[in-house]
């Protein structure tokens, strides 16, 4: 199967926008076909025919065409700035800049890709739709799939700020702490030179005080040690945290697209009933003039 070079999801998500892509292909074939097909029932009536009357048949049948052909294309622009306007949202939310090179658009090696990938796809899709003809369907967006995630996210917010808390109660034991220390070690140097100068005097007081002094660092290492690893912990569980945030709002952005995707297949419903209601109307005022 061809690939594109992008991960699985960004593939899935250019296979779906390939498959919209050959839906209007397909209406837009089919809306050309229907213009010569009407050509046929409606002026294709006699056996014979002046040179001025072909010529005024191929004018219509060519004025009819281009204008389903431009307003086609036209339709296809404006869907791919809006497709290129959600993906620029999507990146200024993490304050990044895309940028596009417009010269790969014209690149025929990568054009022939995508037509090799977009052929693959069809085809293990049309396999797939021959081994299992009944589809599953997608279970409805409604609001309280919404508002679970919107607690959801409130709740991890919440515990992203107890955490921040505490690790702020811990930097500020960890800071007193050392000042403790500090002030141990300056009792330590302050006996040590005491001991200089009494040490043929007072061997027995200074050795006491050195045995204090030692229990306690290691009381304080010890206690030190209990902060940092907390502290550890603290942000190892902080960092899950955020990237359970982080998998919701995906979940939630992928929720907003399938939103948008069903909103423009029934948009592009009512503009394909729109244009095969005006040509209902064109054929039957033909159809009066040549019965006139």
């Amino acid at each position: 199967q061809a690939e594109l070079g992008i991960n699985k999801h960004h593939q899935n998500e250019v296979v779906s926008y390939m498959r919209f892509a050959r839906f209007k292909r397909g209406m837009c074939l089919k809306t050309v076909d229907s213009c010569f097909q009407d050509l046929k029932d409606s002026r294709l009536v006699e056996e014979t025919f002046t040179v001025d009357e072909v010529i005024d048949m191929l004018d219509g049948l060519q004025s009819v065409v281009h204008s389903e052909v431009e307003s086609e294309l036209i339709n296809t622009t404006y869907t791919n700035v809006l497709l290129l306007r959600q993906l620029f949202s999507q990146a200024e939310k993490w304050y990044l800049k895309l940028q596009t090179d417009v010269s790969d658009l014209e690149n025929r090696e990568l054009l022939d890709q995508v037509a090799e990938f977009e052929k693959s796809e069809y085809t293990s899709l049309n396999e797939k739709s021959t081994a299992d003809p009944i589809k599953p369907k997608l279970a409805p967006l409604n609001e309280g799939g919404s508002e679970l995630l919107n607690k959801t996210v409130a709740h991890l917010q919440e515990e992203n700020e107890k955490l921040k808390a505490r690790l702020r109660t811990i930097e500020t034991q960890a800071t007193a702490a050392l000042d403790e220390k500090s002030k141990l070690e300056k009792s330590l140097r302050d006996l040590q030179m005491i001991q200089g100068d009494q040490k043929n005097n007072a061997n027995q007081d200074i050795t006491e005080l050195e045995n204090k002094v030692a229990a306690l660092k290691s009381q304080f290492e010890k206690t030190l040690n209990d902060s940092t690893a907390n502290q550890k912990f603290l942000e190892e569980d902080l960092m899950t945290t955020k990237h359970d945030l982080l998998k919701v709002q995906d979940q939630l952005s992928t929720a907003e697209k399938e939103l948008e995707k069903k909103f423009q297949q029934t948009a592009a419903y009512r503009n394909m009933k729109e244009i095969l209601t005006r040509k209902n109307e064109q054929i039957k005022d033909l159809r009066r003039r040549l019965s006139k």
